[in-house]
């Protein structure tokens, strides 16, 4: 298959690279510093047990419209990153293009071909005015949610930390022959990639913990099993995804696993750095809307009260806000590259 991947960081990066190695074409839309270290050097990736692969086949361009015609068109970007990619990604789509959104958080497309009394809605948290919901007719769009860690290194150079699963899904959850065919390509390049008839019910296990470790991690500076082995924080995350789960449970969203495994499996992880404190820690721009404010929404479409999370959001948006405002220095939001 021919890939399009936008943003070549630690993810994009990890599949890119992985997809090009197994013999699938693959570019990459980027920016900078990396969209020169990849047309000059290729992606070299540095896997778990350390060894490390080039992958000197792969091109970056500026504008996803000089890469051509691709089969599918990976989404890689932070999830406030993506209206600011409009207009040129939607010129980049060809008419049978897939455009498979590896997004954290809920998604600009929750509600599209779902059936239901919410059907069509927009989440104005993550797609205010419903700009991406316009731009991108939902039969191109296949959902995915992202479980491994890597990190970019340098540009051109992902090292990966722990994980290799993308599961797949159509938003209607139907097992269509195009998702199969996504999902063949992904798992030849070394991936797990299950195919979902639920994927917002797995969107919702992942954004369980997101909801909840991100930003009180961002607000404390505590790892995960920092967090979950320090009682008062403990109740603390077990309370905003209690909440969360109300809120799904309330959506038609259906959870195969219970809360108290979920804490387990978070605190298990070790002493690893959530996302977003890794993103206060290098300054840069926060996931706070489509991580936790859309989860606010969506409880706000349901019926559904979620005062917990509302106070730790307002804490760690004073936080964001915080570091907006702190100007040159350490604490300085910086644009994460592409």
């Amino acid at each position: 298959m021919k890939f399009a991947v936008v943003g070549a960081g630690a993810i994009g990066g990890y599949l890119g690279a992985r997809l090009a190695l197994a013999g699938h074409e693959v570019a990459f839309l980027a920016r900078g510093r990396n969209l020169e270290a990849i047309n000059a050097r290729g992606f070299r990736l540095i896997e778990e047990d350390g060894s490390e692969r080039h992958a000197s086949s792969v091109r970056a361009v500026a504008a996803l419209a000089d890469a051509g015609p691709a089969d599918a068109v990976l989404l890689t970007v932070k999830a406030h990153q993506v209206a600011d990619l409009l207009p040129g990604l939607k010129d980049g789509l060809g008419p049978q293009t897939l455009l498979v959104t590896m997004v954290n958080g809920v998604p600009w497309w929750y509600f599209q071909r779902l059936d239901g009394p919410w059907q069509g809605r927009v989440v104005e948290s993550v797609d205010p005015g419903g700009r991406l919901a316009t731009a991108f007719d939902p039969g191109c769009l296949v959902g995915s949610v992202v479980y491994p860690a890597s990190e970019l290194v340098e540009p051109g150079v992902v090292r990966v930390i722990e994980g290799n699963r993308f599961s797949l899904g159509e938003l209607d959850g139907s097992r269509s022959a195009r998702v199969e065919a996504l999902s063949q390509a992904l798992m030849s390049a070394g991936f797990k990639a299950p195919v979902s008839r639920d994927i917002r019910g797995e969107l919702w296990v992942k954004l369980w913990g997101n909801l909840s470790f991100n930003p009180i991690s961002a607000l404390t500076h505590a790892t995960l099993e920092d967090i979950c082995r320090f009682a008062p924080t403990r109740e603390l995350a077990r309370r905003m995804m209690a909440e969360g789960q109300a809120v799904a449970e309330a959506l038609g969203v259906r959870f195969r696993i219970t809360l108290e495994q979920r804490l387990s499996g978070a605190e298990a992880v070790g002493a690893h750095k959530t996302s977003m404190l890794q993103d206060v820690e290098a300054g840069r721009g926060l996931e706070l809307a489509a991580l936790v404010g859309a989860v606010i929404e969506l409880g706000q479409v349901a019926g559904v009260p979620t005062p917990t999370i509302e106070a730790v959001h307002a804490a760690t948006a004073l936080l964001a806000q915080t570091l907006a405002n702190a100007g040159p220095g350490p604490a300085r939001l910086r644009p994460e590259p592409l």
